[in-house]
């Protein structure tokens, strides 16, 4: 999610000792790698689709069982009041980094993902678009996820934080950009025994077409940041020729759903709708990318809207 600058810290703070012990007793069966194969990542799953071993973004969310035996990060979600989608514990082996990348993915357009770190060192560094930060544990962060960002763990043991996304409430967006008071005055979430809050989780509300006035959110977000990264006559013609695309794309789209609606009636014509935009972008494509994080301009597009149209047939 595109925020005002690159860094937000919450003015907020939890028990890192009774969080660390919590991930310390997890089982090395709860560790998985990274689904990408990252060297030096893995993560525990927490709340993910069905509480199952997945790490989709579709579908009912709900806590697994290794959250379940953790009582205080649980107090720690719910005291931010929101709904939570995919969240997990993400550990950086010592001397291992995230690479270079911004996240382009239909998820994160709507959504924030709030670090609270349980295992760091001063060596652990959190990189962007050109600004750098430390993230003690017992914090709370959230950060730009559309620009470019790296992670670098330098010290040598592991870096474990909690990884949380969240599309936010209102009071969670001025709770978390709005004027922070004094650090001297910044609560600490204390540990409530006995207290077992409920978890706010999404639910499985992917409709199997995708209405028009998202796609033209999408799409309108895509084209205000294309750009040609080469500046010349023959790039800018394409980049024209791309959004035009883009343009009667909508236009199209918004067509068929006023015709079948989104329920899933006549899917191959959405799917056709689509592959031949695909097809139509590619030889356009070329040296067309997005303003702020120089990402594939073919690339967004796929990612953020095509593979998203129309859901799998059930």
């Amino acid at each position: 999610m595109r925020l005002a600058r690159p860094f937000f810290q919450l003015p907020v703070r939890f028990d890192a000792a009774r969080l660390q012990a919590e991930v310390e007793a997890l089982p090395a069966e709860a560790w998985v790698a990274h689904p990408d194969g990252v060297p030096g990542n893995s993560a525990a799953r927490l709340i993910s689709a069905g509480g199952a071993e997945t790490d989709a973004v579709h579908g009912q969310m709900l806590p697994t069982r290794w959250l379940a035996a953790m009582p205080y990060l649980r107090q720690a979600l719910a005291g931010f009041g929101v709904v939570w989608s995919r969240s997990r514990l993400m550990r950086l082996a010592p001397g291992a980094g995230v690479p270079e990348h911004a996240d382009i993915n239909y998820h994160w357009h709507t959504r924030v993902r709030v670090h609270l770190p349980v295992f760091t060192a001063p060596e652990v560094r959190f990189h962007c678009d050109g600004q750098t930060v430390h993230m003690a544990a017992g914090e709370a962060w959230i950060f730009d996820n559309w620009r470019r960002h790296h992670v670098e763990n330098g010290a040598s043991t592991a870096r474990i934080h909690l990884v949380a996304d969240t599309t936010g409430t209102s009071a969670f967006w001025r709770f978390a950009c709005g004027e922070a008071p004094p650090p001297a005055s910044w609560p600490t979430l204390a540990w409530e025994p006995g207290a077992d809050p409920q978890l706010l989780c999404e639910g499985g509300q992917r409709l199997p077409v995708m209405p028009a006035a998202e796609v033209q959110l999408l799409i309108d977000d895509l084209r205000a940041e294309l750009t040609a990264a080469s500046d010349t006559a023959e790039a800018r013609a394409r980049a024209a020729r791309f959004d035009m695309l883009l343009e009667s794309f909508v236009q199209d789209w918004r067509q068929l759903c006023g015709l079948h609606g989104v329920g899933g009636r006549a899917r191959p014509e959405f799917l056709r709708l689509a592959g031949s935009v695909r097809d139509a972008a590619r030889p356009l494509a070329e040296g067309l990318v997005m303003r702020t994080n120089q990402a594939g301009a073919l690339l967004v597009l796929e990612k953020r809207v095509l593979q998203h149209l129309v859901a799998d047939a059930s």
